[in-house]
């Protein structure tokens, strides 16, 4: 009988990782625990900060006493800060809402950890993620998870067949939660009830990712109007990162008529939060860079794709230069955001939304303005 691939797991100290790792154990592969230490002394509470907090490490260390496999603590600050906040921080000075998830996964953990999965002198790395991986004519391709509710293709959008040959996601195949927690307690895992983090891993839970960027970058806050798109001042806000495109809560304007107004567009460079109506935040095209393709397509694709994390996906037209249109328009296109299309369970495709939908957005509401 061949032996199987000695496997690194990458344990965040969380539920997830910590199953992964005992499935990958049960199944008869020699597995390498790791866990990356990515906290900020400067911006984080390292005590507490989610997976970047020195709890967790002592959590993934006891998971892998109990499984008695080998495991390993590596810093990574400096790579995390300089892909993932750095980027964040960055990304809200221009206006845009960024998914640090997506960048840690892109640099982080699919590229800095995967080559230390060779160094380590490990064949696959194993990470806690609900997502499928299949091959089909020779290509490797990333799939949805079984469990739509935890499904997590959007942020891995991106591992093509030179990564995903290297990777296993055991999560993928699991229906619930609370099937990973009864299958934590049967592996005798202390954390089988530790709830999921909610924050942005980087951020702690008291203040809140807008309190994190008010230290990071304090100057990125100050007044400034609060206006419709024709330039009617309506009030005054304390700084445009603290708000997103779509927006309703918090947002503490009414309109004349008493409907609810929404943030259409964010305007760093004048300081400027524009409000308008929630059919201004409708539309049908949405452009995007930084396009990654499973296969180069070279025609117009019928797709079902998302624009945001937790939306279902929805039929549209995906072309080769990275414009999707779709068949009923859409809410709140935000740029910093992805787009990730599929056909059935499998990704195809995905993009950065680009900042050229702010322009085609109040062109489409007040166009005079724009064209003057």
């Amino acid at each position: 009988m061949a032996k199987k691939p000695t496997v690194l797991v990458a344990m965040s100290g969380g539920v997830d990782s910590s199953v992964a790792a005992g499935l990958m154990k049960a199944r008869g592969y020699d597995v390498v625990g790791l866990t990356m230490q990515i906290w900020q002394e400067s911006q984080c509470d390292p005590r507490h900060a989610g997976c970047c907090s020195l709890g967790a490490v002592e959590d993934a260390r006891r998971v892998a006493r109990v499984l008695d496999i080998p495991h390993y603590v590596l810093n990574f600050k400096e790579e995390f800060r300089k892909s993932v906040i750095d980027n964040f921080v960055d990304e809200y000075a221009k206006g845009r809402t960024p998914n640090p998830c997506v960048q840690c996964n892109r640099h982080v953990k699919f590229e800095i950890l995967m080559q230390k999965m060779r160094e380590l002198g490990c064949d696959k790395l194993v990470t806690g993620h609900y997502a499928r991986i299949r091959r089909r004519d020779g290509r490797y391709r990333l799939l949805k998870a079984v469990g739509k509710e935890k499904d997590q293709s959007y942020v891995l959008y991106m591992l093509g067949h030179d990564q995903l040959q290297h990777v296993m996601f055991p999560m993928g195949e699991i229906r619930s939660k609370d099937t990973v927690r009864e299958m934590a307690r049967q592996l005798g895992l202390h954390l089988a009830d530790k709830p999921d983090s909610q924050e942005i891993c980087f951020v702690s839970e008291a203040g809140g990712y807008k309190e994190f960027l008010r230290k990071a970058r304090p100057e990125l806050f100050g007044p400034g109007a609060i206006k419709l798109a024709d330039g009617t001042q309506l009030g005054v806000h304390d700084g445009t990162a603290d708000y997103t495109i779509g927006q309703r809560r918090g947002v503490k304007v009414a309109s004349k008529d008493g409907k609810p107004m929404y943030v259409i567009d964010l305007q760093p460079k004048t300081n400027t939060v524009i409000l308008g109506s929630e059919k201004d935040l409708l539309q049908s095209e949405v452009l995007c860079e930084d396009m990654y393709w499973a296969e180069a397509a070279s025609a117009p694709l019928r797709v079902q794709a998302k624009i945001r994390y937790n939306m279902i996906a929805v039929p549209a037209t995906l072309y080769p230069d990275g414009k999707l249109v779709f068949d009923e328009p859409v809410k709140a296109v935000t740029p910093g955001q992805m787009m990730v299309a599929y056909r059935g369970a499998t990704v195809v495709g995905g993009g950065l939304i680009a900042d050229e939908n702010r322009t085609a957005r109040m062109e489409r509401i007040v166009p005079e303005l724009v064209t003057a």
